[in-house]
């Protein structure tokens, strides 16, 4: 870790390595148009094609989702917190066993902190290519995806086969489950059980913060959005907070765990004792420990940053507060 400049901890959103293979539905109608990106952490993805663009373990992952207009994420979960906030585009996220026990639709800075224990999805439904970035609780990310079982069968339908090690498996290039190794057991009934089926209403008023909220209520100081007294009240092994114009200041800070800093819009100038640089929509900058910096508005205009701060707290399901 020690090895790492600076330089090496910024990815600029234009040098994102894509990856349209990632995940067992690239071949199924609807969903095979997507494009997956490993940030930070190893990421949950299934194909040994995905690029890691920093491997430095954070006790998080960092990811984000590219989708043109109409393509969905087919429905998974996840053992730990996945959160979802959008860069760009219009996005519909639902969840449920069959998808269509709620659903709420999300702009630019938007952000989701999606329960654990039930099956979600997302779909781009404006009308350009959008990107939502991601956090995954966890160096592991929660061990993997979970598919729903229609979501394996669909698969297998157009050549595509999870094997019981987490790997991919493509017929169309002539793959086929190596010797010993068997295809991933789809969930039966009594684990389908343990799903939760949330409403709309369960879940808008608890997991969802709205830009513009968060906005307003971001102008004197950075707001918790994810953390023990956030907004969004929960403890998933990481904090996010929001950061504005307002809310940003000159004084240099520092954190016990390794941070993290993701513009939603304006460009940000970061600043450390031998240099500085500046971060656009899009782009993802690694903090060490205990390292001295500066968060501020490089431009005029319109500026708000997504902060995620790591903790002591463990990755484990969704927690809330009393």
């Amino acid at each position: 870790m020690t090895n790492y400049t600076m330089d090496d901890r910024i990815v600029r959103y234009g040098e994102l390595v894509p990856c349209k293979t990632a995940f067992i539905d690239a071949h199924t109608p609807g969903s095979d148009q997507k494009e997956n990106f490993t940030i930070i952490g190893g990421g949950v993805s299934e194909s040994p094609d995905q690029h890691v663009h920093i491997a430095i373990p954070h006790g998080f992952n960092i990811g984000a989702a590219g989708q043109p207009p109409k393509c969905r994420n087919s429905l998974h979960d996840h053992n730990t917190a996945e959160v979802f906030f959008v860069l760009s585009g219009r996005w519909r996220f639902f969840w449920g066993r069959w998808g269509n026990s709620g659903e709420v639709v999300l702009e630019q800075g938007d952000i989701i902190n999606i329960p654990t224990g039930i099956f979600r999805g997302f779909e781009n439904i404006g009308t350009e290519y959008g990107m939502i970035m991601a956090i995954l609780g966890g160096d592991n990310a929660g061990g993997g995806v979970h598919w729903a079982p229609q979501v394996i069968e669909d698969a297998a339908d157009h050549g595509l086969i999870l094997g019981e090690n987490g790997k991919l498996y493509d017929q169309k290039k002539g793959q086929n489950l190596p010797d010993g190794i068997g295809p991933m057991p789809v969930m039966q009934s009594e684990e389908l059980s343990k799903r939760a089926e949330l409403t709309t209403m369960d879940v808008v008023p608890n997991h969802v913060a709205r830009y513009w909220d968060m906005f307003s209520l971001a102008d004197r100081k950075p707001v918790n959005v994810i953390g023990e007294n956030g907004l969004l009240r929960d403890k998933p092994g990481f904090e996010v907070n929001f950061i504005t114009r307002g809310s940003s200041n000159e004084n240099q800070e520092s954190h016990k765990f390794l941070s993290v800093l993701m513009p939603v819009r304006g460009h940000w100038r970061i600043s450390w004792e031998n240099g500085s640089t500046v971060l656009a929509p899009g782009d993802t900058m690694s903090i060490p420990a205990d390292f001295k910096h500066s968060i501020v508005p490089a431009v005029t205009g319109e500026a708000a940053l997504y902060q995620i701060v790591g903790n002591n707290d463990p990755a484990g399901h969704t927690w809330k507060a009393k």
